[in-house]
């Protein structure tokens, strides 16, 4: 496990300690969750960039596949 030193200003630091204190939980705890939610987001923003990159150019194979599973022969 890695410790942090953070800088914030005291009234942060303090509003902080209210919400984890109404949480429950150390402002430890509460960093810890917050990370953990920034980088669930992260991970799935480059997850879906991928998946658009690997996408490219196939958009008109994926339109007609699905009118095919619809059962729309127009075109």
């Amino acid at each position: 496990m890695t410790a942090i030193t953070l800088r914030l200003p005291d009234d942060k630091h303090q509003r902080l300690s209210v919400l984890a204190k109404q949480r429950g939980m150390s402002v430890n705890q509460l960093m810890n969750e917050m990370t953990t939610l920034l980088l669930a987001s992260f991970d799935a923003e480059t997850r879906f960039k991928a998946r658009a990159e690997r996408g490219r150019g196939k958009t008109e194979r994926g339109i007609e596949l699905l009118r095919k599973a619809m059962g729309d022969t127009a075109s």
